[in-house]
C-alpha cells in the first residue's frame, strides 16, 4: 500500500501531469510500423532485480518499453524515491512505460467494494501520469469468481473508469482472464466496450487468456485498429488440456502451439501501432538469467513480426 507521505507528494506530481496536452504524453509513443516490443515486468519477477534492475533489463535487451506493476511501483516509492526520479530512470534509457498492471476492484457488484477500488485506481491513475504512461489495465478484480456477469451493469462501471482516466489521460484497457469463471472471453470483452458506448474504450487481450477462456483467435479479426493497443503475448503447450493450463504454462512466443502468425496479421490488418508485451510467469524461466530470458522473448517476438511482415 502507499502510505501517507507518498500520497501527498503524489497529489502535487500528478497535478502538473493532469494538464499535460494528449499530444504531449502520447508523442513518444509515435512510431511508424505496426508493432512495438514491450517487457511486462512479470516475465523476469521471478529473479527479484527490483524495479530499477527491470528497466535496466529492458532497455539492454532492446525493448522499447515496459508494463510495470503497480505494486513495484509502491513499494519503489514507500523506500523513500520518488515518481520524478523513476520517470527519470526510465527516460534515460529510452524507454516508455506502455501499460499498468493494476488489481482494483471498479467492477465488484457491492458498492463499498467498487468505490474503494475507484479511489485506489485514480490514486494510480495519478502515479502513471506522471510516469508519462496513458493506460492501465482493468481485469475483473474482486468480481466472485463464476457470478453471472451482467453487461450492462459492467459497462455501467466500465464507463466510470472511463470517465476516470480522462481526467489524467491514463485509460483503462478492459481485461479479461480466461479462468475467472465470469468475464473470461473476449466476445464478453466486446460486449462491455460496446455497451459503454464511449469512444475511449479499449480491450486489453492475451493469446494464453484467449486460448483459456475458449474465445479462439478469429474474434480479432472482428475489431478495428481502435480497439487494441496493447496484446500481452506469450505461448501455450499442446501437451496439457486447456482447463489444466496455469499462467505457469506460458512459454517464449513461438515455442507454443497459438497461431501466432495468424494473429499478427489480424492485428496489423487492424491498423494502428500494436505494443507487443511479453507476459509470462514461467518458474523455469524465473531460474534462468533475467537478461537471457528477455532477450530471448524479444527476439522470437521479432522474429514472428519479420515473417509475417515478409508475407505477401
Amino acid at each position: 500500500m502507499i502510505n501517507r507521505r507518498t500520497l501527498l507528494a503524489l497529489s502535487g506530481s500528478a497535478l502538473g501531469a493532469t494538464f499535460l496536452p494528449v499530444s504531449f504524453v502520447r508523442a513518444a509513443t509515435t512510431v511508424n510500423g505496426p508493432f512495438r516490443f514491450c517487457l511486462n515486468t512479470s516475465t523476469i519477477s521471478g529473479q527479484q532485480p527490483g524495479l530499477v534492475g527491470y528497466i535496466n533489463i529492458a532497455a539492454k535487451a532492446g525493448y522499447d518499453g515496459l508494463e510495470l506493476w503497480i505494486n513495484d511501483i509502491t513499494d519503489y516509492l514507500n523506500q523513500g524515491n520518488t515518481l520524478e526520479t523513476l520517470a527519470g530512470i526510465i527516460r534515460s534509457k529510452g524507454l516508455v512505460v506502455e501499460n499498468a498492471i493494476s488489481f482494483t476492484s471498479w467492477m465488484a457488484a457491492d458498492a463499498t467494494k467498487r468505490n474503494e477500488g475507484l479511489a485506489q485506481l485514480e490514486n494510480e491513475m495519478k502515479m502513471m501520469a506522471v510516469l508519462g504512461c496513458h493506460r492501465i489495465a482493468a481485469p475483473p478484480m474482486g468480481v466472485e469468481q463464476g457470478a453471472p456477469l451482467n453487461i450492462e451493469e459492467a459497462a455501467a462501471h466500465y464507463r466510470d473508469v472511463l470517465n476516470l482516466g480522462r481526467k489524467y489521460n491514463v485509460m483503462p484497457l478492459l481485461e479479461f482472464w480466461g479462468a475467472s469463471g465470469t468475464l473470461y472471453n473476449f466476445s464478453q470483452a466486446l460486449s462491455i466496450a460496446a455497451a459503454a458506448n464511449d469512444a475511449d474504450a479499449r480491450i486489453l487481450p492475451d493469446v494464453y487468456h484467449l486460448f483459456r477462456g475458449g474465445s479462439g483467435f478469429n474474434g480479432l479479426q472482428l475489431v478495428n485498429g481502435k480497439v487494441i493497443d496493447v496484446i500481452h503475448m506469450n505461448d501455450y503447450p499442446a501437451n496439457k488440456p486447456v482447463n489444466e493450463q496455469t499462467d505457469s504454462d506460458r512459454v517464449y512466443p513461438g515455442d507454443g502451439v497459438a497461431p501466432l502468425k495468424q494473429i499478427l496479421r489480424d492485428l496489423k490488418a487492424m491498423g494502428g501501432t500494436k505494443v507487443l508485451s511479453l507476459e509470462l510467469f514461467n518458474e523455469t524461466y524465473w531460474k534462468e538469467d533475467a537478461l537471457s530470458v528477455a532477450t530471448t522473448g524479444l527476439r522470437k517476438m521479432q522474429l514472428l513480426v519479420k515473417e509475417v511482415l515478409q508475407d505477401k
